[in-house]
């Protein structure tokens, strides 16, 4: 049985970690580093660093910090933030990380995906995706870009299965109402996109308690689920939600 992730997400904002409700009321919360560190030591299967204004700011990502934060962790890393060339790309990889997330830049620009696959393997490639319920589109859902600033007029579940043919090699998917309410992820937008791709889906947006992420890698049928509030807040460790979910019998990595 293959085991289930638990990531755990940094947002930074002029180096600082930040945390806000569906994208909206940021405030600082750590040192995304020390914070990295910590997760670390908790068993966190990966991490996820996004430089949340690099795209709406057009500027490169935090480079400096990227390299700091894999001076100290030892597990997948994946970067996203104002990425925007294969130069780009290849900076954060460079600088310590094994995956770039492509979210604003990916919409702007569909041929960077396939052009990072061929350079770097498509398993260095991630779409990061922010979806918002909308009746009006096919799927239900709409993609938003710039940090849930700017709506597209594209359809969730095409555009993931653009991106997969593109050459991503997993998606993470956020949820932007559900995002920061801690009240659970949203499992119809998971299982919609997670049936219809062949490539690892990561739920993102929602996460509150355990059985949230039970859920979601169950009914959700998402490979890795992202956490943030219930974790950055000190209301779970990474160690105590792995336990919840191996007594409801989900396969999770354990050992330190």
């Amino acid at each position: 049985m293959l085991t289930k992730r638990i990531i755990v997400c940094l947002d930074v904002k002029e180096g600082k970690t930040t945390k806000g409700i569906k994208f909206q009321e940021n405030i600082d919360i750590g040192d995304p580093i020390e914070m990295a560190k910590l997760y670390y030591e908790q068993g966190v299967d990966e991490l996820v660093f996004y430089d949340i204004t690099a795209s709406a700011e057009k500027r490169g990502i935090m480079i400096d910090v990227v390299r700091r934060v894999a001076e100290q962790i030892f597990i997948p890393f994946c970067v996203g933030g104002g990425i925007g060339s294969l130069e780009d790309i290849r900076k954060v990889i460079m600088a310590g990380a094994e995956k770039v997330s492509l979210n604003s830049q990916a919409v702007l620009k569909p041929e960077l995906i396939s052009e990072g696959a061929w350079a770097f393997g498509s398993q260095a490639i991630v779409l990061g995706m922010d979806a918002l319920k909308d009746p009006t589109m096919p799927s239900g859902y709409r993609v938003v870009i710039n940090g849930g600033r700017t709506k597209t007029e594209l359809d969730a579940l095409e555009w993931a299965l653009k991106a997969q043919k593109l050459g991503a090699g997993e998606i993470v998917l956020n949820s932007i109402d559900a995002d920061g309410t801690r009240e659970g992820y949203e499992l119809t937008l998971t299982s919609l996109v997670s049936a219809a791709v062949g490539i690892p889906v990561v739920a993102s947006g929602g996460a509150g308690k355990p059985v949230h992420l039970a859920e979601v890698l169950t009914q959700g049928r998402a490979d890795a689920a992202l956490v943030a509030s219930m974790v950055h807040y000190g209301n779970y460790t990474i160690a105590g939600i792995k336990a919840e979910l191996a007594r409801a019998g989900i396969a999770v990595r354990t050992e330190i």
